[in-house]
């Protein structure tokens, strides 16, 4: 591919902007990248995604023999002419055959696969709206948002089926099973041809799909996603994909596509670039040892457990000399582990970056490895259309470079709201169209965001603020800790106190005492960790979000069983 150069450029409104895109007279910091040419984001108001990504295949005598996806277990290879047509064909299934309609909701429990991408383009070609869940949700969860999402159909794995039973709501297998009961997802694509599209096409302004919260610290909520939000993040992901990437680059899929991160990349984003992608079932570390080997990977976008894993890697026999790039998103990325893995790796460029589903997946990004490199706590630069604030919580002021407030967000990738929930959507969304993204951040004076913690998150000690980020970075740098994660304690005297949750080396004898001093060697007196537990495993969502909120009951469990 031969991208069209995108250089920095002035916004041409306020001449007091500083070189990092902050403009002291409103307080907004704005991307210092326009997109041009053929990265121009299409205004067009009669355009759907699912046409817009489509349109973005290679060229029909390239389509036939350019793979883009591949099962990482059978090594089954799907082409982009092949998938074009799965998509038409399931399309016309679900349009003709089913009744799917523009508007109505389809409900998607499945792990990844690589017939994935041809259901969410199928759904959203006919007009549905995507909506899906974590295949591990227990069937109450399920139900709830099944119901809540108001789906009128439900496609789902064959193991999965038995959690949809109780909503009544007709269900599509996504592969014949042996019992050969139910109506398959292949089967509609083998019996129907290809369709004209319906006359009721659905607009930029309309909903493409309902993309449920993880509810790492509260309770999940559906954020709406337009068409013209997944066009335009779209359209960023090909940009950035195609100046920091080759056409010939493969990528490792093992993020969940029910999560923004895994949709808006795997989904669909890297389609439009014409990539291939690996795509494992599920993530297992072994299992992606040996697809990057197999396959002579080039690009992961990561999480930070898995980072965390490579680093303590041991290099049994791997070979991943392949690897020339590893991003990392879904959750802060520490700047020693960062530190760690580049001197581990020193061939492969890491790059972090910052995210949120309310923002349509990605929101800042690294360029170039040495920008990453030059500032290894941050999480990137302003994508193009992004713009910022950073506003103190009891002023509402907006603050300069290198004060710490609230990231907010607009531009065109922002969510149109909370499904059915109007208080969270206008305390989420403010006065002219800002979004309040709950973090805790500031950018330098070179416009490059570091993201310090969620400010729900953040523990009150005597009036100081603690951000458990900050200690679990230190606890994950101890040679014989391989998990952590910290939680706010109740304490009568300060209010809150740091506790932390270990998971230890196996053999280890490390001890409360031992970590309690580790870290208090390290740290101001208020930030010192005041009780620790040990536990198997931190529990997380499936994008690698700590689930603080089923460590803070566990502890009030616990306090309670002593009483």
């Amino acid at each position: 591919m031969d991208p069209i150069k995108d250089e920095p450029v002035t916004q041409p409104k306020s001449s007091s902007r500083r070189k990092g895109g902050y403009d002291p007279q409103t307080g907004i910091y704005h991307s210092l990248i326009r997109l041009r040419g053929k990265y121009k984001i299409p205004t067009r108001a009669h355009l759907d995604i699912a046409t817009f990504v489509l349109s973005q295949f290679p060229r029909l005598d390239q389509a036939e023999s350019r793979v883009a996806l591949i099962d990482s277990a059978t090594n089954h290879r799907v082409t982009y002419g092949q998938l074009q047509r799965s998509i038409h064909s399931l399309a016309a299934g679900l349009y003709h055959g089913l009744g799917v309609r523009k508007g109505d909701v389809v409900f998607v429990l499945s792990p990844n696969s690589i017939i994935y991408p041809t259901i969410c383009l199928a759904i959203l070609l006919v007009g549905g709206v995507v909506t899906m869940s974590n295949p591990v949700n227990t069937e109450s969860e399920i139900t709830e948002q099944v119901l809540d999402s108001g789906a009128k159909l439900a496609i789902a794995d064959p193991e999965e089926m038995h959690k949809l039973l109780s909503t009544k709501v007709p269900t599509l297998v996504t592969t014949s099973n042996s019992s050969g009961n139910e109506l398959s997802v292949e089967e509609l694509i083998n019996c129907c041809e290809s369709m004209e599209l319906p006359e009721d096409r659905p607009t930029q302004s309309d909903t493409a799909a309902i993309l449920y919260s993880s509810g790492t610290t509260g309770t999940s909520k559906g954020v709406i996603l337009t068409h013209s939000n997944l066009v335009s993040m779209m359209m960023l992901l090909k940009w950035a994909v195609e100046i920091t990437a080759s056409k010939d680059d493969i990528f490792l899929c093992f993020i969940p596509m029910f999560h923004i991160y895994g949709l808006a990349f795997f989904g669909l984003g890297l389609l439009c670039s014409g990539t291939t992608t690996v795509l494992m079932q599920r993530f297992d570390f072994q299992a992606m040892l040996e697809a990057i080997q197999t396959h002579k990977v080039n690009n992961i976008p990561a999480v930070p457990p898995v980072i965390l894993g490579l680093v303590k890697y041991d290099g049994g026999g791997y070979d991943l000399s392949s690897l020339r790039s590893v991003g990392s998103g879904a959750a802060p990325l520490s700047k020693h582990l960062a530190s760690r893995f580049r001197a581990k790796f020193p061939w492969i460029d890491l790059k972090p970056g910052y995210g949120l589903t309310e923002g349509c997946g990605a929101v800042a990004f690294f360029v170039s490895s040495e920008e990453a490199k030059a500032r290894s706590a941050a999480s990137g630069a302003l994508l193009p259309t992004f713009s910022a604030k950073v506003v103190d919580f009891e002023t509402g002021i907006a603050l300069p470079p290198y004060s710490e407030g609230e990231l907010w967000l607009k531009g065109p990738a922002v969510m149109k709201g909370y499904l059915g929930n109007e208080a969270a959507t206008s305390a989420t969304i403010v006065a002219d169209g800002w979004l309040r993204t709950g973090d805790l951040c500031y950018f330098d004076e070179d416009g490059y965001l570091f993201v310090v913690d969620r400010i729900k998150e953040l523990i009150k000690h005597k009036g100081y603020q603690v951000a458990p980020a900050e200690l679990e970075a230190i606890l994950l740098n101890h040679p014989h800790i391989l998990d952590a994660a910290v939680i706010p304690l109740e304490d009568e005297e300060a209010g809150e106190v740091p506790m932390a949750y270990i998971v230890r080396e196996t053999g280890s004898q490390l001890s409360e005492y031992q970590i309690i001093q580790f870290v208090a060697g390290q740290v101001a007196p208020y930030k010192k960790i005041k009780r620790v537990a040990f536990i198997n495993a931190i529990p997380k969502s499936a994008a690698g979000k700590i689930l603080r909120k089923d460590l803070v009951a566990q502890s009030k469990q616990n306090v309670q069983s002593k009483l």
